[in-house]
């Protein structure tokens, strides 16, 4: 009978965990519907910042996608569903903004990374040991010969 008890009562406690919000949107046209689809998991949850609107379970997705659904419903294009969420939310929506003026160093950032990192590695690779670090003085000379000799006659 406890094990009943503990199995009912872990159960109920994982409930939430596995519980999610699933909106089912009735669609009368297959195109309709494919943009739907294709726009919740392109567009960015402003809540959740690395989750698109499908996967996010946050109240203002859930808004967005019934925006979305809405905007799809009435017959809007792609571009008109995506040009309302950014006008809207900002660019941050997208999980690949436009190439614009204040965008430029998201977009070729990396690249300028690399490149110095390139750079770094290539003059690090290159550098010539100097004269002065390859040669012993007659001190160290000294030294090196007297450590040499003892592990010898250690043996």
């Amino acid at each position: 009978m406890m094990k009943y008890l503990l199995l009912i009562l872990s159960l109920t406690m994982m409930a939430p965990a596995y519980s999610s919000t699933v909106d089912a949107y009735p669609f009368d046209d297959p195109a309709q519907e494919k943009i739907y689809k294709k726009l919740i998991q392109e567009l960015r949850c402003m809540v959740c910042q690395n989750q698109n609107l499908a996967d996010s379970n946050a109240e203002l997705a859930q808004d967005m996608r019934r925006k979305t659904y809405d905007l799809a419903k009435k017959g809007q294009s792609e571009k008109e569903i995506v040009d309302y969420m950014v006008q809207r939310y900002g660019d941050f929506v997208l999980y690949k903004p436009p190439f614009q003026t204040n965008t430029v160093l998201l977009w070729v950032g990396p690249f300028i990374i690399f490149i110095i990192g390139i750079v770094v590695l290539i003059r690090f690779v290159r550098r010539k040991p100097s004269v002065e670090d390859s040669t012993l003085s007659e001190q160290d000379r000294a030294i090196a010969e007297a450590l040499l000799n003892t592990k010898e006659s250690g043996k």
